[in-house]
């Protein structure tokens, strides 16, 4: 795989030539209006030894400073957790997780978190009311369907021409738990944001060049996508 740190979307390459298998298919049926998927939130044991490197880089991947390259506003993360990134977010941000106890935290710091039902049935759930959608180190832990899903469910809930941030686990991060489903690289993602109707803009490894991802956990794929303007 090439190392390359950064692309656009004219010229950016996935990481492997053809689709990786269980590529999804370009188009499917939105989610049915009143459901939604739930929304996982992954979190890395500590149990495992880590990189020399890893010193040197934050102990969580800075999504937050991801968010600003799509511009300021308001963000629905789609697994929020204790909401670390969902706290450093504009003003009327929301979270949604599909564990109680981690909508509980989130609340209790003030921050606005939801269940995937709850969010449906409250007063956020209005179509083009934020500004970008984030899902970090998600899409790895769900089947094709299942991120389809997710994105079919969410992405309405930003305005046209919003921001989405797809991110995932690079080679170390994948090892580390738990329990991928499945490796998803620069050409799932890219797969996954097509189907969904989202214009790529950029790919990029962050917060290393692609090759650290092999020894460090904290190297991620990043994509960056846009909601069509009408």
């Amino acid at each position: 795989m090439p190392g390359r740190t950064d692309s656009s979307a004219a010229t950016d390459r996935p990481d492997t030539a053809a689709p990786a298998p269980g590529t999804p298919a370009a188009a499917r049926t939105p989610h049915p209006t009143g459901t939604a998927p739930a929304a996982s939130t992954a979190r890395l044991p500590a149990r495992h030894p880590r990189h020399p490197l890893t010193r040197l880089l934050p102990a969580r991947p800075p999504f937050a400073r991801q968010l600003r390259r799509i511009g300021p506003g308001r963000v629905l993360q789609i697994g929020c957790g204790d909401g670390d990134t969902l706290a450093a977010c504009a003003p009327g941000s929301v979270g949604i997780d599909h564990d109680p106890r981690s909508v509980a935290h989130c609340r209790a710091r003030g921050l606005t978190a939801y269940t995937a039902d709850a969010f449906l049935a409250g007063p956020h759930a209005r179509p083009g009311a934020f500004d970008a959608l984030l899902t970090a180190h998600v899409l790895e832990h769900l089947d094709d369907e299942q991120v389809e899903e997710l994105l079919h469910a969410y992405v309405p809930y930003v305005r046209p021409g919003g921001g989405v941030l797809l991110i995932t686990a690079q080679e170390a991060g994948h090892r580390a738990g738990p329990e991928p489903v499945r490796f998803t690289d620069f050409t799932l993602l890219r797969a996954f944001a097509e189907a969904a109707g989202l214009a790529v803009r950029r790919t990029y490894s962050h917060p290393l060049p692609r090759t650290a991802g092999r020894v460090l956990r904290a190297n991620s794929f990043v994509l960056v996508g846009q909601v069509p303007r009408g």
